[in-house]
């Protein structure tokens, strides 16, 4: 959604300040937040960066990724078993 442009005066050093609402709205107004720059056909686009946990660096790896993939597709075509109880979970798994 493009809105209006806004535009900021680059200054000393490259430094550049994003208005308030701008930071708001992409979660930038909290302390160490961070921003990707990208160059790109005569443009500089600056998006949103959220660093990941090292904890938690496992659920975006590829191969996680492509498995809850695979499970959002078993799911969205009815491949699931609902159980009511640990007691109907288990006796799924024993069948």
């Amino acid at each position: 959604m493009r809105k209006t442009p806004t535009f900021v005066t680059v200054q000393s050093r490259g430094l550049i300040a994003i208005p308030t609402s701008i930071r708001r709205h992409f979660g930038l107004d909290q302390p160490g937040a961070q921003v990707e720059v990208i160059e790109r056909e005569n443009e500089i686009i600056l998006r949103p960066h959220i660093a990941v946990p090292s904890d938690q660096a496992w659920f975006w790896t590829e191969r996680w990724q492509q498995m809850e993939r695979e499970a959002d597709e078993d799911i969205a075509a009815g491949r699931v078993v609902v159980s009511e109880g640990i007691d109907e979970f288990l006796a799924e798994l024993d069948s």
